[in-house]
């Protein structure tokens, strides 16, 4: 689903968690852009990763990194029905962000040039990756880089013009598998792979064997024309949380602590959609 702005159809990523205990949304970069919200309200809503936001010197880098974040702490606020600037993202070794407090929902992001990724999900973990639709990646060093050796051979026998499309299909998967299992770029994709004729149902050994069986499933979409994605999900083993209001996650003590700390009760104070 697409969401334009701070203002965009919450009820809709709540309602996905609730039906199918996932929700995959978009966003163009845009409608999330960090100068929109002011420097004050953006430190607050970037939270810890305020000190990282400075660091970076890049401007468009920057912009992406701001926006990805408070798109993130936008929906897991919906999701939590708590106010985004409530929403504290904590970080993995491997860089894979969390929610702090909130062990009943998993979060994946993912972006690039003007598309923001994000992705919820209540007793599963997930992963998330967009690239550019027609991004080259054929070329020398497949097998060393990119592919294991029955993938190489199924690509290598392709015509021409569908090796890149099926190579960032396989890309976004393994990006997709690597971010949900939380390892990151630490799993060679040389070491696990997909078929490559746009079925993937479960993830294969380096010669094409079943690796996995049905706890996982993955789906890959075409996005505005010029965009792949691709989304996996994974059983973690403790079952579907179905209420993920963060009164009925978080310690009541920590709950009053929290409404009191941001004066959500306060006439006057700023609503969720007051800080944008």
């Amino acid at each position: 689903m697409v969401i334009t702005g701070p203002r965009g159809d919450w009820n809709r990523v709540r309602g996905d968690l609730a039906t199918h205990a996932t929700a995959v949304l978009y966003a163009q970069l845009d409608d999330w852009r960090p100068e929109q919200a002011g420097g004050p309200r953006l430190r607050t809503l970037l939270g810890r990763d305020w000190a990282r936001y400075l660091d970076l010197t890049h401007p468009e880098v920057r912009t992406r990194f701001a926006a990805s974040r408070v798109l993130l702490k936008f929906a897991a606020g919906a999701a939590l029905r708590v106010p985004p600037q409530a929403v504290e993202l904590g970080y993995t070794p491997s860089g894979r962000p969390y929610l702090h407090g909130y062990d009943g929902v998993q979060i994946s992001l993912s972006h690039t040039e003007d598309l923001l990724l994000v992705g919820l999900a209540t007793g599963a973990v997930i992963g998330v990756d967009a690239e550019r639709a027609d991004r080259t990646l054929y070329g020398a060093g497949l097998g060393r880089h990119l592919c294991t050796p029955r993938e190489v051979e199924l690509i290598e026998a392709m015509a021409p013009q569908d090796r890149d499309p099926a190579l960032v299909r396989l890309w976004t998967l393994k990006e997709a598998y690597s971010k949900a299992i939380g390892l990151g770029m630490q799993f060679r994709f040389t070491d696990f792979g997909f078929e490559t004729d746009g079925t993937p149902t479960e993830v294969r050994r380096p010669d094409g064997t079943p690796g996995t069986g049905n706890e996982w499933a993955f789906c890959t979409y075409s996005l505005l024309g010029r965009y792949t994605i691709s989304v996996a999900v994974g059983d973690s083993g403790f079952g579907v949380t179905t209420d993920t209001q963060a009164h009925t996650m978080l310690d009541d003590g920590i709950v009053d602590a929290l409404a009191e700390a941001l004066g959500a009760d306060e006439p006057g104070h700023r609503r969720d959609d007051d800080w944008w």
